[in-house]
């Protein structure tokens, strides 16, 4: 069980990061899509759902708009389908 010293640490840092994002809340939300994007690329979109779904939770708490993951990282985690349609057979 933690002690009240460190309980009281770590509500004063809680307080100093709550303080921050309410007055800087473009930059965390920056910081927070660039942390996603790297983690995601690290991860080889292995988690790409969880990444992006903890991202929007940051946009809706700084109440920032959403800018999305980067695009090279969605293109890479999730292949798309091909644009050209296949190739058909004379009949």
């Amino acid at each position: 069980m933690p002690s009240l010293k460190k309980m009281t640490a770590i509500a004063g840092t809680a307080a100093a990061a709550r303080s921050y994002v309410r007055k800087n809340p473009d930059k965390v939300n920056k910081m927070a899509a660039k942390a996603g994007h790297f983690i995601d690329k690290r991860t080889k979109g292995k988690y790409h759902d969880k990444i992006d779904t903890a991202v929007r939770k940051v946009a809706s708490m700084t109440h920032q708009p959403y800018a999305g993951t980067h695009p090279t990282t969605a293109t890479t985690a999730h292949p798309t389908t091909p644009t050209t349609p296949p190739p058909t057979t004379p009949s």
